[in-house]
This record gives structure tokens, C-alpha cells and sequence, in this order.
């Protein structure tokens, strides 16, 4: 158990959803689970945000990144920092995309590790949370992430292809 205070810090827009992001970014010490409905517009194409998200692939071969989306196409035509990142860490980060019928899930979130976590209450409302030392829920979210991961398919690989 950790000695950490549980920590809820309430966010009224999309500015403080955005740090809430680099603040989950930098908390990951294993695993970093991402769920949004298509990443555009939430700093990921940002060089801070890059360098965060490959120190922490660097820093350790066992560190897994996952990404889940219901739309693909910003990260694979918008978003060149995450697709370097696929290229370079293709053992270590995965893109997926949700099927059909997990599509009308509206409330993106994401979890670092199995204590710190970012969520929203729907994609269209910039408003939410950033809670850190709190396993129960951040756990819960991990789970619910872990299910939808399961249902859903592989959409961006580091292969390249061409001559």
C-alpha cells in the first residue's frame, strides 16, 4: 500500500485536461492505457508530450503503451510524433481502434499504471478528473479498458510499406 494521499484535482476545460494528460503521462512507470475517441486536438502530436511518451518507452524494454480510439485517422494522417513513436517502440506501443458496437462509449479516459488516472465525463464536454493515488478506481478503469482492448483490432503497426 502506498503511503501517497489519495489526490482528485477537478478540470473545467479543455487547457486543464490537456496538463491532466501530461501530468498522467509523466506519472506511468509501467504501463500507460489511453482511451479517446480520436486524439486530435489533446497535445499528442506535441514535442513535450513526444519526449514524455519515449523517455518513458526508453527508460525501460518491459514499459507498454496502449492506445484505443474509435477513429484512427488522426493519428495515422495528423499525428507524425505518435507514428514515429509506433515506428520506433513497435514492440512496446499499440494502436488499436474499437468495433462497431463498443462505439458508443462517450467517456475517454486514461490510466497510469494501477494508481493514477484522467477521465472525462463525454468526449464532448471538456470537464473531468485527474485522480492520482487512487488504485480502486484507477484499477476499475484498467479493467474496463482491458475489456474493450480485448474486443478491439489492431489499426496502425510500425510497419512500413512501400519500395
Amino acid at each position: 500500500m502506498s503511503d501517497e494521499a489519495l489526490q482528485h484535482t477537478q478540470l473545467d476545460g479543455i487547457t486543464d485536461y490537456i496538463a491532466a494528460l501530461d501530468t498522467l503521462c509523466k506519472l506511468a512507470q509501467r504501463n500507460l492505457y489511453l482511451f479517446e475517441k480520436d486524439f486530435d486536438g489533446l497535445g499528442y502530436n506535441t514535442e513535450a508530450r513526444f519526449t514524455t511518451l519515449r523517455n518513458f518507452l526508453l527508460v525501460n524494454p518491459a514499459h507498454r503503451l496502449f492506445v484505443l480510439a474509435h477513429d484512427t485517422h488522426y493519428l495515422s494522417t495528423q499525428c507524425p510524433r505518435m507514428m514515429i513513436l509506433l515506428q520506433q517502440f513497435g514492440t512496446s506501443m499499440f494502436i488499436h481502434q474499437t468495433p462497431k458496437n463498443l462505439q458508443h462509449i462517450t467517456e475517454p479516459f486514461s490510466v497510469a499504471d494501477e494508481a493514477n488516472y484522467v477521465r472525462r465525463f463525454h468526449f464532448d464536454d471538456p470537464r473531468g478528473i485527474l485522480a492520482q493515488h487512487d488504485p480502486e478506481k484507477a484499477l476499475e478503469l484498467k479493467s474496463r479498458f482491458l475489456e474493450m482492448w480485448a474486443s478491439s483490432h489492431s489499426a496502425l503497426s510500425s510497419s512500413r510499406l512501400g519500395l
